[in-house]
């Protein structure tokens, strides 16, 4: 196999030069004017006045925010599947099938050809942001390992095609790059998430996988089949000793940072964090793994973005990167897939560089206030570490729901289902509980008031599972592979009533 990674590296220099060029507005800019221009034709375009639309400007007060929801209403669902000239020139050639972790509905987001060259062209920036940083690296000199989702499709009718976006991407890789892909199309179709991470973990030892990419969730999952496989100890490069790279996202890295660094005890393994959701390839880590992720913003994607404490306001403030300060925000998307102001429901914070970049701290549906105690994503995983730490393990996983007053209770509580490494005895358990409740005191004032004195809000419940004992929940829910995530927050619907019905039938008893 010819090493690739001089080939890139040349285009790592060429690329940061050419980004050097123009400024972070200016490349915004010029990416909503060809997305506006490209579209003006469609339905979408010709409702909002696309061939008047000059400025960022014109474009807010043109296009209103809008939720999937709104969009599956008002412009997919008439002719769904075949979206012809509706919101992106032609036909929408392939769905990207995504659960909502709290709703459990599924979303079929639309990939145009103009998304899958973006996402391509984002996932070799994020390799030219590697080999900037790691000078020995010899990326390219082997298989990069992404366990993604089955690359089996649904045909939705006149071949347009559904199913998970991984799957999507590895269909459409470029010819040249199957000898440097794990695994190969066909050990890539299958669904059956347990047999398929059985499989590839007996099948890439035997191959020199030099990057490995993933959610962190399911990573964890898949090093521990590879121990089990190999009867070797916890470290990754005793698996693969040429590795040079491991790329993680989807979902926060914070709960899993602890544990990662158990199976990567040397540091001789770049760790590169990207953010790519089924809506486009927003951003990836260019620097150090607490520097953020630096925004894509020539690759066909405009961002605004909406201050969190106004994100439900019928007409929010509206920034772009030509005027947002640093801050928290609700994260808004025009792509070149067709989806235009786009609610994508994650809540980013918007550093103070430059280039811009940005750190996902949550979602805009992980913000548990059923009391009025306002705790954001951050703060409740803040929580759950921080309680962790007191008690010397680490999180695998955990989700937090509301258990409101009724018959088995006078007030309001929170019930936290958490599954930790090595699980604790009743000691450490009522110290977890009793370190929780402070932090999210500590760390929120609405919750210390609502706590003072147990006289509106109880201290928190937590039903602390086996380990594997999410994965259970998860294989009994169907949604037991790489594209699935567990929901951090459960307020209420039918994946919570699914959740708290195993908590009580499998929460550790002491």
């Amino acid at each position: 196999m010819l090493d690739a990674t001089p080939f890139l590296r040349a285009y790592a220099s060429l690329r940061s030069q050419k980004l050097a060029r123009k400024s972070a507005a200016e490349h915004q800019a010029q990416t909503l004017r060809k997305l506006v221009w490209h579209a003006q034709n469609t339905k979408f375009g010709q409702d909002h006045n696309f061939a008047e639309i000059r400025s960022v400007a014109d474009y807010q007060a043109s296009v209103p925010l809008r939720s999937f929801e709104d969009f599956r209403r008002d412009y997919f669902a008439a002719s769904f599947p075949l979206l012809d000239d509706v919101t992106w020139p032609g036909r929408i050639p392939y769905f990207a099938a995504s659960s909502g972790t709290s709703s459990g509905r599924t979303k079929h987001i639309p990939i145009s050809a103009e998304m899958i060259r973006s996402n391509s062209r984002a996932g070799t920036d994020l390799l030219a942001h590697h080999v900037r940083w790691k000078k020995d690296s010899d990326v390219l000199g082997g298989k990069s390992f992404m366990l993604g989702g089955s690359v089996g499709m649904e045909d939705l009718g006149e071949g347009v095609m559904s199913g998970d976006l991984s799957g999507i991407a590895r269909l459409n890789n470029p010819r040249w790059s199957a000898p440097y892909v794990f695994p190969n199309i066909e050990e890539a179709l299958e669904a059956d998430w347990e047999n398929k991470i059985d499989r590839l973990a007996r099948l890439s030892l035997d191959e020199k996988i030099h990057c490995i990419a993933g959610t962190p969730s399911w990573l964890l999952l898949f090093f521990e089949r590879l121990r089990a496989v190999t009867d070797a100890g916890k470290n990754v490069k005793a698996f693969y000793p040429a590795l040079d790279l491991m790329v993680y996202g989807g979902m926060s890295f914070a709960p899993y940072r602890d544990i990662f660094a158990e199976w990567f005890p040397d540091d001789d393994v770049d760790w590169r964090e990207v953010y790519s959701a089924s809506e486009g390839f927003v951003a990836s880590a260019d620097r150090g793994i607490d520097d953020g992720m630096r925004l894509n913003l020539d690759i066909g994607l405009f961002f605004e973005f909406v201050p969190i404490a106004e994100w439900d306001d019928p007409n929010p403030t509206r920034y772009w990167i030509g005027n947002a300060p640093p801050g928290e925000y609700g994260l808004i998307l025009s792509t070149c897939a067709g989806l235009w102001a786009y609610k994508i429901g994650d809540v980013v914070e918007l550093m103070d560089a430059d280039p811009p970049r940005v750190k996902v701290t949550g979602r805009t549906s992980y913000y548990l206030s059923a009391f009025g105690e306002h705790l954001s994503g951050h703060e409740l995983e803040a929580g759950v570490l921080a309680a962790a730490r007191e008690i010397g393990r680490n999180v695998s996983e955990f989700s937090v729901m509301p258990l409101y007053p009724g018959e088995a209770r006078s007030k309001g509580q929170h019930l936290f289902v958490v599954e930790l490494d090595e699980t604790p005895d009743a000691g450490d358990a009522a110290r977890f509980t009793k370190a929780l409740d402070a932090a999210l005191a500590a760390g929120n004032e609405d919750y210390e008031v609502h706590r003072a004195g147990d006289v509106q809000l109880l201290p928190p419940d937590v039903a602390f599972v086996a380990a594997g004992g999410f994965a259970d929940w998860m294989r009994a829910r169907g949604k037991l592979g790489g594209q699935n995530k567990v929901p951090r927050v459960l307020v209420d619907g039918d994946v919570r009533e699914s959740l708290l019905n195993f908590a009580q039938e499998k929460r550790v008893q002491f």
